[in-house]
């Protein structure tokens, strides 16, 4: 999975539409290989964000969990120390 698309499911506070417009918008790069589309694929590319975003909004506030919200600030910090880890300082 592309590194850059970070989990939305379960953190407090909830993901917003701009998180799931971002990880829509890498998950359309990373399968069409665009970082951005030329100008004959622009519109498609938009439209498929849009149309992942949506799908993905909607899931996200289908799911149903018994298990406590994450924290936003703890999972970056643990994200940022398995990054010194395995990068370095």
């Amino acid at each position: 999975m592309c590194r850059n698309i970070k989990t939305l499911f379960n953190f407090d506070p909830p993901v917003n539409r701009e998180e799931v417009r971002a990880a829509s918008l890498q998950f359309v790069r990373k399968i069409t290989g665009f970082n951005k589309p030329s100008k004959a694929n622009e519109i498609s590319f938009l439209v498929a964000v849009d149309e992942i975003a949506e799908i993905s909004a909607r899931l996200l506030h289908s799911l149903e969990t018994a298990a406590p919200p994450k924290n936003r600030e703890e999972e970056a910090a643990k994200a940022r120390a398995r990054a010194a880890e395995r990068f370095g300082d």
